[in-house]
This record gives C-alpha cells, sequence and structure tokens, in this order.
C-alpha cells in the first residue's frame, strides 16, 4: 500500500476510489438570513483525506491517481457514498466524480 492511500482515518480506498472530508455546510446567506438543515444544499467542495492506487487497466497498466490527500476538490452534487467515521461524515467516491482540482 502506497502512502498516498493511507490516511488518519485509517481508511484505504481500493482501485480509484477517494475518501473526501466534504466542506462544513453555509447555515447564513451572504445577505445574513439563516438557513435550516432542510433548505441547505449538500456541499460540492472537500478535501481528499485518502486515495487508493488508482485504476487497472485490462492489460494489467495501472493509470495512478491525479489526487492526492489534501487536495481540494469539486465533485458531482450527488457524488458518492455518505459514511460515518468515529464522529466525522465522509464521503467516498471514483475518481471520475471529481470535477476539479482548486488550487
Amino acid at each position: 500500500m502506497t502512502s498516498s492511500a493511507r490516511s488518519a482515518t485509517g481508511l484505504s480506498p481500493m482501485g480509484d476510489r477517494v475518501v473526501i472530508r466534504p466542506s462544513e455546510l453555509e447555515s447564513v446567506t451572504s445577505g445574513g438570513i439563516f438557513l435550516p438543515d432542510t433548505a441547505q444544499e449538500r456541499p460540492q467542495k472537500g478535501e481528499v483525506v485518502a486515495a487508493g492506487p488508482g485504476r487497472v487497466l485490462s492489460n494489467g497498466k495501472r493509470i495512478d491517481m491525479e489526487v492526492k490527500p489534501g487536495d481540494i476538490v469539486i465533485y458531482s452534487k450527488y457524488g458518492g457514498t455518505e459514511i460515518q467515521v468515529e464522529t466525522e461524515e465522509l464521503l467516498v467516491m471514483g475518481a471520475n466524480d471529481i470535477l476539479a482540482i482548486l488550487s
């Protein structure tokens, strides 16, 4: 296992999967209006916590991951599977659900 596949949460994603810590939800609009939990949209930005080793092609060649732990990414709105690790909610998703890396 590579160091990029290890994380502080103890999760090691398989293949081209990544573990993402979603950004905090905004509870107040820029105009100062309070948003209840039911009105808040799911965040589409987060930090990569762990990344798998990459996808293996049918010829056996491995394609390395383009993201690494610490990267801030934008991902598909409904991509990934929510998981609970200790007191933290994380997302596990395939690399193809990541739309962009923020620099």
